[in-house]
């Protein structure tokens, strides 16, 4: 059982459009405390190359999980009262430099790693997740297992001369050896591409990519059926693109595609996802802007929560 101090504050005490914003009313707290999930933000938006704002996610999410509760009723679980999770703040960004930054998340998520700590980063648009992953890389001496929500293959090359953007960090991933194509799977991917050798990539990498043809076809519980489990020897790493929601479901995103994922489909794939390492995860490329009525924070929200529920193999 958790200590008082990480149970979220009470929505029957303080009702929820009150008191300071944190991740699901938790406390905020330092990073060498005791907690055993950290929440941090990633207020950065210098990789996009369509759309920006998500820089300003973290704050929304924040503001958005107000609305969050503690007992998950498919699992049976109360997730805070098992788990100590705490919002951690934000991790320090260079708006006008993707380098610098980069410099600040491994050098941040470095420290969470030799501590232990397992954590969700909300970021920020996709090319933030390629620091962190190095920072795991380094601590954990091999490749991670990566599961890679997204409309976009992500593996593409350098665009106006700059070789790290939001669309290539998983080229990067895979080629400076942070992740193991042959444990990655890739879901939601859709939508027309550039050029026909925009797949040369996963195919020379054999990267498991699950396209919403494939998702479709069936029934999402036997879609979820065909998905890989991840051991307990397998350090496992899930980023999480909110554009692989259907604009319909996430509209404040960078770059939409249509016919993407439902709400609902990922709650199911999520809750039956067999991950019993999962060290770290991120969700990324909410452009609160572009939000409506907070259907993209809200949806963002939800994704967190199964990310939590994940870590707690208790």
């Amino acid at each position: 059982m958790t200590a008082d101090k990480y149970l979220p504050l009470s929505g029957r005490e303080f009702p929820r459009f009150s008191a300071i914003k944190t991740f699901f009313r938790l406390p905020h707290v330092q990073v060498d405390e005791d907690y055993e999930v950290g929440i941090f933000g990633v207020p950065f938006d210098g990789g996009v190359s369509y759309r920006p704002g998500a820089r300003f996610a973290p704050s929304h999410i924040r503001e958005c999980s107000s609305l969050g509760r503690a007992y998950h009723w498919p699992r049976g679980m109360n997730l805070f009262k098992s788990l100590k999770v705490a919002d951690i703040g934000d991790c320090s960004t260079v708006p006008i430099s993707i380098e610098a930054t980069y410099e600040k998340i491994e050098s941040f998520v470095s420290v969470l790693a030799h501590k232990n700590k397992k954590f969700i980063s909300v970021g920020g648009d996709h090319s933030t997740t390629l620091p962190v992953l190095r920072a795991l890389r380094k601590k954990i001496g091999k490749p991670l297992s990566f599961i890679h929500f997204d409309a976009h293959l992500d593996t593409y090359p350098a665009a106006w001369g700059c070789e790290f953007h939001h669309g290539a960090f998983a080229r990067h991933a895979v080629e400076e050896g942070l992740v193991n194509p042959k444990r990655m799977v890739q879901i939601g991917i859709r939508g027309p591409l550039a050029d026909n050798t925009d797949l040369d990539f996963i195919k020379k990498h054999q990267i498991t990519v699950c396209t919403m043809d494939d998702i479709k076809k069936s029934p999402i519980s036997d879609f979820v059926k065909t998905l890989p489990s991840f051991s307990v020897d397998e350090p496992t790493y899930i980023s999480f693109d909110i554009d692989c929601m259907d604009p319909a479901y996430a509209p404040g995103t960078g770059t939409p595609v249509p016919g993407g994922l439902t709400s609902y489909e990922v709650q199911q794939i999520l809750r039956g996802l067999q991950v019993k390492n999962l060290v770290g995860a991120d969700i990324v490329e909410i452009s609160p802007p572009y939000d409506h009525s907070d259907i993209t924070g809200l949806a963002g929200v939800d994704v967190v929560f199964e990310l939590l529920c994940l870590m707690n193999n208790k």
